[in-house]
């Protein structure tokens, strides 16, 4: 009689990771197993694991604490997105983390980068805004200077963090009307944060909230209606829609 040997489990969702349609969880380690392709004349790719190593160390080193990390591939392994949760010491956010999303290809999609966002506990909705490339391209020297583009992209999220605190602070303040909620609505289709196939999706997250912390009528519960539908988005394209979101909500709430 053979014994049965069952095969592991694979790796739970993470609450805070979206992964669009081909994408998949993988362990930290999965990372390092993934083939680099060779370089061309004009063309130097990063190894993930390479770019996720240095990112995680130069966080450490700035005194970032990494609560939790979630890595998705894509593309047969071409592309890479992650988020990784991170705080500092002392540091209080009420309802709501920082995260830093990492992105990389192996098919010349995008260049590798980093960008500064939220993630709202209650609902694990994520908003990104402001990518911070790590080079324009995977140029020649891409690989050597590693160390000193995420040093200098990990030293620019301090100030996009604490940004973000007041961007959410800002809306959490503003009172919003029906009239002006639905106003924005409109204008996120004009400046591409949503499609018109989700203009019913978000007003029906704005007048029936299925969080009770997003009922009382202010900018932040409307944005929050936004990012509740952007969970179906394909987490590249999100960045571009978070970027243009927080612009409409900076603009109707004052936020400098």
């Amino acid at each position: 009689m053979h014994a049965i040997i069952e095969a592991p489990a694979p790796p739970a969702p993470v609450p805070g990771l979206l992964l669009h349609c081909g994408a998949e969880i993988v362990r930290r380690e999965e990372l390092a197993r993934i083939e680099t392709p060779k370089p061309t004349d004009t063309w130097f790719p990063l190894a993930h694991e390479d770019l996720v190593r240095e990112v995680e160390g130069q966080l450490t080193g700035a005194g970032f604490l990494i609560d939790s990390a979630n890595h998705s591939l894509s593309h047969h392994g071409g592309r890479y997105f992650g988020i990784l949760q991170v705080r500092l010491p002392n540091h209080e956010a009420t309802g709501y983390s920082w995260v830093v999303g990492l992105r990389n290809s192996h098919d010349k999609s995008y260049p590798a980068g980093l960008v500064a966002g939220t993630r709202v506990f209650v609902c694990d909705n994520l908003a990104f805004s402001g990518e911070v490339k790590l080079s324009r391209k995977h140029t020649r020297h891409a690989v050597r200077d590693l160390k000193h583009l995420t040093a200098r992209a990990v030293g620019q999220l301090g100030d996009r963090f604490h940004h973000l605190d007041r961007r959410i602070a800002a809306y959490r303040n503003e009172p919003m009307p029906d009239w002006a909620a639905h106003d924005l609505v409109v204008r996120a289709v004009d400046c591409r944060a949503i499609t018109t196939t989700q203009i019913c999706h978000v007003l029906d997250e704005w007048r029936h909230p299925r969080h009770p912390e997003f009922e009382p009528r202010t900018a932040w519960s409307l944005f929050n209606a936004f990012t509740e539908v952007q969970k179906t988005v394909n987490p590249h394209h999100s960045l571009a829609r978070g970027e243009a979101l927080h612009g409409l909500f900076d603009a109707a709430t004052g936020v400098n």
